[in-house]
Protein backbone atom coordinates (compact mmCIF):
# COMPACT_ATOMS: atom_id res chain seq x y z
CA UNK A 1 0.00 0.00 0.00
CA UNK A 2 2.87 2.10 0.86
CA UNK A 3 4.47 1.51 -2.42
CA UNK A 4 1.38 1.98 -4.11
CA UNK A 5 0.79 5.93 -2.26
CA UNK A 6 4.09 6.11 -3.65
CA UNK A 7 4.00 5.69 -7.34
CA UNK A 8 0.64 7.60 -7.21
CA UNK A 9 2.52 10.82 -5.20
CA UNK A 10 5.36 10.63 -7.81
CA UNK A 11 2.94 10.18 -10.87
CA UNK A 12 0.84 13.89 -9.57
CA UNK A 13 3.94 15.34 -8.83
CA UNK A 14 5.22 14.88 -12.41
CA UNK A 15 1.80 15.83 -13.75
CA UNK A 16 2.00 19.11 -11.55
CA UNK A 17 5.35 20.19 -12.94
CA UNK A 18 4.27 19.41 -16.98
CA UNK A 19 1.37 21.93 -15.94
CA UNK A 20 3.81 24.08 -14.50
CA UNK A 21 6.40 23.78 -17.25
CA UNK A 22 3.24 24.91 -19.38
CA UNK A 23 1.68 27.63 -17.57
CA UNK A 24 3.15 30.66 -19.42
CA UNK A 25 1.22 29.09 -22.36
CA UNK A 26 -1.56 31.42 -23.30
CA UNK A 27 -3.62 28.62 -25.08
CA UNK A 28 -5.75 25.75 -24.19
CA UNK A 29 -3.42 22.54 -23.98
CA UNK A 30 -4.65 20.50 -27.31
CA UNK A 31 -7.65 17.88 -27.51
CA UNK A 32 -8.83 15.45 -29.58
CA UNK A 33 -12.26 15.54 -31.09
CA UNK A 34 -14.63 12.28 -30.96
CA UNK A 35 -13.40 11.75 -34.36
CA UNK A 36 -10.06 11.24 -33.05
CA UNK A 37 -9.05 14.53 -35.22
CA UNK A 38 -6.75 16.89 -33.41
CA UNK A 39 -8.31 20.19 -32.08
CA UNK A 40 -6.68 23.33 -30.55
CA UNK A 41 -7.62 25.96 -29.23
CA UNK A 42 -5.40 29.36 -28.58
CA UNK A 43 -5.65 33.14 -27.85
CA UNK A 44 -4.20 35.25 -30.13
CA UNK A 45 -2.68 38.36 -30.11
CA UNK A 46 -6.43 40.69 -30.30
CA UNK A 47 -7.50 38.24 -27.24
CA UNK A 48 -9.66 36.12 -29.89
CA UNK A 49 -10.46 32.31 -28.89
CA UNK A 50 -9.72 30.40 -31.80
CA UNK A 51 -10.34 26.91 -32.56
CA UNK A 52 -8.40 24.93 -35.07
CA UNK A 53 -9.75 21.54 -36.00
CA UNK A 54 -7.17 19.06 -37.44
CA UNK A 55 -3.46 20.13 -38.29
CA UNK A 56 -3.48 23.20 -41.06
CA UNK A 57 -1.96 21.52 -44.29
CA UNK A 58 -2.51 25.50 -46.32
CA UNK A 59 -1.35 28.46 -44.65
CA UNK A 60 -1.60 31.56 -45.42
CA UNK A 61 0.81 34.46 -43.99
CA UNK A 62 -0.73 38.30 -43.88
CA UNK A 63 2.43 39.74 -42.55
CA UNK A 64 6.27 39.51 -42.98
CA UNK A 65 6.83 38.91 -39.71
CA UNK A 66 4.39 35.84 -39.37
CA UNK A 67 6.11 34.39 -42.45
CA UNK A 68 9.76 34.28 -41.09
CA UNK A 69 8.23 32.78 -37.88
CA UNK A 70 6.71 29.52 -39.96
CA UNK A 71 9.29 29.39 -41.98
CA UNK A 72 11.46 29.57 -38.72
CA UNK A 73 9.34 26.42 -37.23
CA UNK A 74 9.39 24.53 -40.66
CA UNK A 75 6.25 25.40 -42.04
CA UNK A 76 7.37 26.19 -45.55
CA UNK A 77 5.95 23.17 -47.62
CA UNK A 78 2.30 23.84 -45.79
CA UNK A 79 2.32 27.71 -46.28
CA UNK A 80 0.25 28.66 -49.95
CA UNK A 81 0.54 32.12 -49.93
CA UNK A 82 2.15 35.49 -48.06
CA UNK A 83 2.00 38.74 -49.06
CA UNK A 84 3.92 41.27 -51.66
CA UNK A 85 6.30 42.42 -48.59
CA UNK A 86 6.95 38.82 -47.33
CA UNK A 87 10.76 38.98 -48.27
CA UNK A 88 12.59 36.58 -46.19
CA UNK A 89 13.87 33.96 -46.26
CA UNK A 90 14.29 34.25 -50.03
CA UNK A 91 12.12 31.18 -50.70
CA UNK A 92 9.05 33.35 -50.16
CA UNK A 93 9.51 34.83 -53.59
CA UNK A 94 8.46 31.11 -55.11
CA UNK A 95 5.01 31.30 -53.11
CA UNK A 96 2.03 32.80 -54.67
CA UNK A 97 1.19 36.86 -53.88
CA UNK A 98 -2.75 37.65 -52.46
CA UNK A 99 -1.71 41.69 -52.46
CA UNK A 100 0.22 43.86 -50.01
CA UNK A 101 0.60 43.98 -46.03
CA UNK A 102 -2.44 46.65 -46.00
CA UNK A 103 -3.29 45.49 -49.18
CA UNK A 104 -4.78 42.13 -48.98
CA UNK A 105 -6.99 41.01 -52.01
CA UNK A 106 -9.16 38.62 -50.33
CA UNK A 107 -10.09 37.04 -53.46
CA UNK A 108 -7.00 35.24 -53.67
CA UNK A 109 -6.79 34.36 -49.99
CA UNK A 110 -10.07 32.43 -50.68
CA UNK A 111 -9.08 30.83 -53.96
CA UNK A 112 -5.86 29.36 -52.39
CA UNK A 113 -8.31 27.50 -50.11
CA UNK A 114 -6.72 28.26 -46.48
CA UNK A 115 -7.43 26.07 -43.20
CA UNK A 116 -5.31 28.70 -41.19
CA UNK A 117 -4.49 32.16 -42.17
CA UNK A 118 -1.95 34.30 -39.91
CA UNK A 119 -2.72 37.75 -40.11
CA UNK A 120 -1.95 40.92 -38.54
CA UNK A 121 -3.45 44.23 -37.44
CA UNK A 122 -1.94 45.99 -39.96
CA UNK A 123 -4.20 43.57 -42.33
CA UNK A 124 -7.28 45.94 -41.38
CA UNK A 125 -10.04 45.32 -39.32
CA UNK A 126 -12.22 45.24 -42.36
CA UNK A 127 -10.13 42.21 -43.91
CA UNK A 128 -9.49 40.28 -40.97
CA UNK A 129 -13.61 40.27 -40.19
CA UNK A 130 -14.45 39.97 -43.78
CA UNK A 131 -12.38 36.66 -43.95
CA UNK A 132 -13.90 35.28 -40.67
CA UNK A 133 -17.17 36.06 -41.61
CA UNK A 134 -16.39 34.01 -44.48
CA UNK A 135 -15.61 30.73 -42.55
CA UNK A 136 -11.92 31.07 -42.57
CA UNK A 137 -9.78 30.27 -39.62
CA UNK A 138 -7.79 33.42 -38.73
CA UNK A 139 -5.16 33.97 -35.80
CA UNK A 140 -3.61 37.40 -35.35
CA UNK A 141 0.12 37.62 -33.88
CA UNK A 142 1.00 40.99 -32.77
CA UNK A 143 4.44 41.11 -30.92
CA UNK A 144 5.14 44.02 -29.01
CA UNK A 145 8.46 42.96 -27.67
CA UNK A 146 10.71 40.51 -27.92
CA UNK A 147 9.18 38.32 -25.28
CA UNK A 148 6.06 39.06 -27.43
CA UNK A 149 8.02 37.42 -29.86
CA UNK A 150 8.46 34.22 -28.44
CA UNK A 151 5.12 34.10 -27.34
CA UNK A 152 3.58 34.04 -30.78
CA UNK A 153 6.78 31.17 -32.06
CA UNK A 154 4.96 28.95 -28.78
CA UNK A 155 1.55 30.38 -30.25
CA UNK A 156 1.85 29.46 -34.01
CA UNK A 157 3.66 26.50 -33.00
CA UNK A 158 0.78 25.26 -30.87
CA UNK A 159 -1.54 26.44 -33.76
CA UNK A 160 -0.07 24.38 -36.26
CA UNK A 161 1.22 21.31 -34.54
CA UNK A 162 4.55 21.96 -34.28
CA UNK A 163 5.27 22.39 -30.76
CA UNK A 164 8.52 20.60 -30.62
CA UNK A 165 10.05 22.90 -32.80
CA UNK A 166 8.60 26.12 -31.43
CA UNK A 167 10.04 24.45 -27.79
CA UNK A 168 13.67 24.14 -29.69
CA UNK A 169 13.69 27.58 -31.70
CA UNK A 170 12.68 29.16 -28.06
CA UNK A 171 15.05 27.49 -26.11
CA UNK A 172 17.73 28.55 -28.83
CA UNK A 173 16.82 32.34 -29.26
CA UNK A 174 16.66 32.37 -24.79
CA UNK A 175 20.14 30.90 -24.79
CA UNK A 176 21.39 33.52 -27.26
CA UNK A 177 19.58 36.61 -25.68
CA UNK A 178 20.68 35.43 -22.00
CA UNK A 179 24.25 35.30 -23.59
CA UNK A 180 24.11 38.74 -24.57
CA UNK A 181 22.37 40.07 -21.69
CA UNK A 182 24.80 38.51 -19.11
CA UNK A 183 28.40 39.85 -21.10
CA UNK A 184 26.79 43.09 -21.66
CA UNK A 185 26.31 43.65 -18.00
CA UNK A 186 29.28 42.77 -17.19
CA UNK A 187 30.62 45.72 -19.53
CA UNK A 188 31.22 49.36 -18.29
CA UNK A 189 29.31 51.12 -15.93
CA UNK A 190 28.10 53.63 -17.51
CA UNK A 191 26.17 52.72 -20.78
CA UNK A 192 26.83 53.97 -24.05
CA UNK A 193 24.18 56.07 -25.81
CA UNK A 194 22.95 55.07 -28.70
CA UNK A 195 20.20 56.70 -31.65
CA UNK A 196 18.69 55.01 -34.00
CA UNK A 197 17.77 56.78 -36.84
CA UNK A 198 15.27 55.34 -39.59
CA UNK A 199 15.00 58.48 -41.65
CA UNK A 200 17.21 61.92 -42.16
CA UNK A 201 14.72 64.26 -43.88
CA UNK A 202 13.16 65.52 -41.25
CA UNK A 203 15.17 63.16 -38.89
CA UNK A 204 13.28 60.01 -37.05
CA UNK A 205 14.44 58.80 -34.45
CA UNK A 206 13.14 54.62 -32.31
CA UNK A 207 12.28 56.27 -29.29
CA UNK A 208 11.03 54.07 -25.66
CA UNK A 209 8.15 51.04 -26.73
CA UNK A 210 10.16 49.79 -29.63
CA UNK A 211 12.22 46.97 -30.94
CA UNK A 212 15.01 49.04 -31.58
CA UNK A 213 14.74 50.86 -27.81
CA UNK A 214 14.88 47.45 -26.50
CA UNK A 215 17.56 45.99 -28.85
CA UNK A 216 19.71 48.76 -27.55
CA UNK A 217 18.67 47.98 -23.90
CA UNK A 218 19.05 44.84 -24.04
CA UNK A 219 23.11 45.25 -26.07
CA UNK A 220 23.69 47.17 -22.61
CA UNK A 221 23.33 50.80 -24.35
CA UNK A 222 20.86 53.36 -23.47
CA UNK A 223 18.82 55.18 -25.80
CA UNK A 224 20.05 58.53 -26.57
CA UNK A 225 16.22 59.39 -27.28
CA UNK A 226 14.63 56.75 -24.83
CA UNK A 227 12.64 60.44 -23.61
CA UNK A 228 10.54 60.02 -26.34
CA UNK A 229 7.55 57.53 -27.39
CA UNK A 230 7.66 55.20 -30.38
CA UNK A 231 9.07 56.50 -33.76
CA UNK A 232 9.44 60.39 -33.76
CA UNK A 233 11.23 63.34 -35.53
CA UNK A 234 13.76 65.59 -33.66
CA UNK A 235 15.26 68.69 -34.77
CA UNK A 236 18.48 68.91 -35.70
CA UNK A 237 20.15 71.12 -32.79
CA UNK A 238 18.40 68.09 -30.55
CA UNK A 239 20.48 65.41 -31.95
CA UNK A 240 23.65 67.34 -32.29
CA UNK A 241 22.68 68.72 -28.56
CA UNK A 242 22.43 64.79 -27.46
CA UNK A 243 25.03 64.05 -28.67
CA UNK A 244 24.83 60.05 -28.91
CA UNK A 245 28.14 57.89 -28.77
CA UNK A 246 27.01 55.58 -31.18
CA UNK A 247 24.34 56.02 -33.78
CA UNK A 248 22.75 53.27 -35.73
CA UNK A 249 21.14 53.73 -39.73
CA UNK A 250 18.38 51.71 -40.79
CA UNK A 251 19.26 50.14 -44.37
CA UNK A 252 17.55 47.12 -46.05
CA UNK A 253 14.41 47.08 -48.21
CA UNK A 254 13.37 50.90 -49.38
CA UNK A 255 16.60 52.38 -47.83
CA UNK A 256 19.51 50.73 -50.44
CA UNK A 257 19.41 51.75 -53.71
CA UNK A 258 22.52 50.41 -55.86
CA UNK A 259 24.16 49.98 -52.88
CA UNK A 260 23.31 53.99 -51.34
CA UNK A 261 22.86 54.21 -48.28
CA UNK A 262 21.23 57.65 -47.67
CA UNK A 263 20.56 57.76 -44.14
CA UNK A 264 24.06 57.36 -43.26
CA UNK A 265 25.16 59.59 -46.11
CA UNK A 266 23.66 62.11 -44.70
CA UNK A 267 25.17 61.26 -41.18
CA UNK A 268 28.57 61.02 -42.15
CA UNK A 269 28.40 63.52 -44.61
CA UNK A 270 26.17 66.77 -43.13
CA UNK A 271 28.67 69.35 -41.81
CA UNK A 272 26.56 70.16 -38.71
CA UNK A 273 26.98 66.72 -37.66
CA UNK A 274 31.03 66.63 -37.81
CA UNK A 275 31.98 67.39 -34.07
CA UNK A 276 29.09 64.44 -32.56
CA UNK A 277 31.41 61.75 -30.53
CA UNK A 278 29.83 59.24 -32.81
CA UNK A 279 30.84 60.31 -36.32
CA UNK A 280 34.62 61.33 -34.97
CA UNK A 281 34.54 57.97 -33.73
CA UNK A 282 34.04 56.21 -36.52
CA UNK A 283 30.63 54.47 -34.59
CA UNK A 284 28.14 55.45 -37.47
CA UNK A 285 26.42 51.78 -38.03
CA UNK A 286 24.23 50.40 -40.69
CA UNK A 287 21.89 47.88 -39.85
CA UNK A 288 19.27 46.18 -42.36
CA UNK A 289 15.49 47.65 -41.17
CA UNK A 290 13.54 43.94 -41.65
CA UNK A 291 15.89 43.00 -39.14
CA UNK A 292 15.73 45.29 -36.04
CA UNK A 293 12.04 46.03 -36.94
CA UNK A 294 10.24 43.27 -37.36
CA UNK A 295 8.60 40.72 -34.40
CA UNK A 296 10.44 37.68 -36.36
CA UNK A 297 13.08 35.39 -34.91
CA UNK A 298 15.99 37.77 -36.34
CA UNK A 299 14.98 40.60 -33.47
CA UNK A 300 17.79 38.39 -31.73
CA UNK A 301 20.23 38.31 -34.87
CA UNK A 302 19.64 42.21 -34.36
CA UNK A 303 20.33 42.02 -30.61
CA UNK A 304 23.88 40.58 -31.71
CA UNK A 305 24.62 42.40 -33.68
CA UNK A 306 24.21 46.20 -31.39
CA UNK A 307 25.77 44.19 -28.87
CA UNK A 308 28.52 43.32 -30.96
CA UNK A 309 29.14 47.13 -32.03
CA UNK A 310 28.70 48.33 -28.64
CA UNK A 311 30.84 45.72 -26.74
CA UNK A 312 33.30 43.63 -29.74
CA UNK A 313 32.94 39.91 -28.66
CA UNK A 314 30.00 40.36 -26.67
CA UNK A 315 27.73 37.59 -28.87
CA UNK A 316 29.33 34.45 -29.43
CA UNK A 317 27.41 33.46 -32.58
CA UNK A 318 29.34 37.19 -34.26
CA UNK A 319 27.77 37.48 -37.44
CA UNK A 320 24.00 38.17 -38.68
CA UNK A 321 24.64 35.08 -41.77
CA UNK A 322 24.87 32.35 -39.42
CA UNK A 323 22.27 33.85 -36.93
CA UNK A 324 19.93 34.53 -39.40
CA UNK A 325 19.50 30.75 -40.96
CA UNK A 326 15.46 30.12 -40.04
CA UNK A 327 16.35 26.82 -38.96
CA UNK A 328 18.50 28.30 -36.08
CA UNK A 329 16.93 27.25 -32.68
CA UNK A 330 16.73 30.26 -32.55
CA UNK A 331 8.52 46.51 -40.53
CA UNK A 332 8.04 44.90 -43.17
CA UNK A 333 10.78 46.86 -45.29
CA UNK A 334 10.69 50.42 -44.37
CA UNK A 335 9.80 51.95 -47.95
CA UNK A 336 11.36 55.31 -48.68
CA UNK A 337 8.62 57.71 -48.82
CA UNK A 338 8.59 61.66 -48.79
CA UNK A 339 6.54 61.58 -45.40
CA UNK A 340 7.83 58.89 -43.55
CA UNK A 341 5.12 58.54 -40.56
CA UNK A 342 4.94 57.30 -37.61
CA UNK A 343 1.68 55.50 -38.27
CA UNK A 344 3.25 53.35 -41.47
CA UNK A 345 6.31 52.45 -39.32
CA UNK A 346 3.93 51.02 -36.38
CA UNK A 347 2.24 48.53 -39.12
CA UNK A 348 5.57 47.86 -41.04
CA UNK A 349 6.92 46.60 -37.37
CA UNK A 350 4.26 43.59 -37.49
Amino acid sequence: MQTTRLILSLASLAVLLLLAGTAGATPVPPATADGGERSVTVIDDSGKTVLIRGEPQRIVSLAPSNTEILYALGLEDRIVAVTERCDYPPATAEKPKVGGFSTVNIEKVIAMEPDLIFAAPANTDEVIDRLRSLGMTVVILDPQTIDGVLHDIELAGRATGQEEQASTLIEGLRVRIGAVAEKAAGGPAEEPSVAHVIWHDPLWVSGRGTFQDEVITLAGGANAFGSVDDWSIVSLEEFIITNPDYILVSSGSGMNRDGYDAIYNYIINEPRLQRLDAVRNDRVYVIDADVVSRGSPRIVDALEEVADYLHPGTSGAGTPEAAGTVQSPGFGAITLICALSAAVLLLQKR
